[in-house]
């Protein structure tokens, strides 16, 4: 009996179950992506103050402010689009390309030479910004700079970023294990929080990353330091063998295909 009612019960409801899944799996994949954002940060903060606003209206029975904050909520999607800009712009920019389930490997070698050429740079203290295309492409950025689509090398690299040439001012894109373009431009970052030591290209790595799924690598020029930004978010103090175990990390090296040591 028990066993029927059961099977009742599930096939009456089973519409409920699938629908509360997929919207779990929304929500839950939607806070995944933009939980170490500048954004949800921002959205967390407003949320708790209008909920804390919200209580104290109605335990203090302020009927004028409760009307006016379910009123101001309907204007939160507006708010959702301002706030969430680059991470939208993002996953446009991902539908429009049709690559969403791509993977974005990149060759073993390539992070192999990577590894070499950044800390060529760094023990020379040569400035260095490189942004590395994963999923989205970088054209809309290779096109103010000047195009290169030439083999990787550290040769090649090392001799770009010297002082002394045109291309040293800028971003280099890497697509695959082509440079596609140097002498780039990239978004800076308008985020507050930062170390105020950040430099130019710490902040135009950044900015980068946070409207792309690019890795990019920043080669302090004062101090030597080599730095990863990605996803909006910046890594540092590597040494060779951190900086390549992590590269291959981030550009989905499997075990079977992590660059030599």
């Amino acid at each position: 009996m028990i066993g029927i009612t059961a099977l009742g019960f599930a096939k009456a409801h089973w519409r409920d179950a699938l629908e509360i899944t997929l919207l779990w799996a929304l929500v839950y994949q939607t806070w995944k992506r933009l939980r170490e954002t500048q954004g949800i940060r921002i959205l967390s903060g407003v949320i708790l103050g209008a909920l804390g606003i919200l209580l104290l209206s109605k335990a203090l029975h302020l009927p004028v402010l409760d009307w006016l904050l379910r009123n101001v909520a309907a204007l939160s999607l507006f708010a959702l689009v301002v706030i969430f800009q680059p991470e939208l712009r993002r996953a446009a920019v991902t539908l429009g390309n049709n690559r969403l389930f791509s993977l974005g490997k990149q060759n073993p070698e390539t992070v192999e030479i990577l590894g070499e050429l950044t800390f060529d740079l760094a023990n020379r203290q040569l400035g260095a910004l490189i942004a590395i295309e994963r999923d989205l492409p970088l054209d809309s950025w290779a096109e103010s700079g000047v195009e290169l689509d030439s083999s990787l090398s550290v040769e090649l690299v090392v001799t770009i970023f010297h002082p002394k040439t045109p291309l040293h001012d800028g971003g280099l894109i890497l697509r695959a294990d082509r440079l596609l373009s140097g002498a780039c431009i990239f978004p800076i970052t308008q985020r507050l929080d930062l170390d105020r030591n950040l430099g130019l290209r710490h902040r135009a790595g950044l900015g980068l990353s946070e409207e792309t799924d690019a890795v990019i690598i920043v080669v302090s020029e004062e101090t030597g330091v080599v730095s990863l930004c990605h996803d909006g978010a910046i890594e540092r103090d590597f040494d060779p063998k951190s900086f390549k175990a992590r590269l291959g990390e981030l550009l989905s090296l499997s075990g079977n295909e992590a660059p030599a040591e």
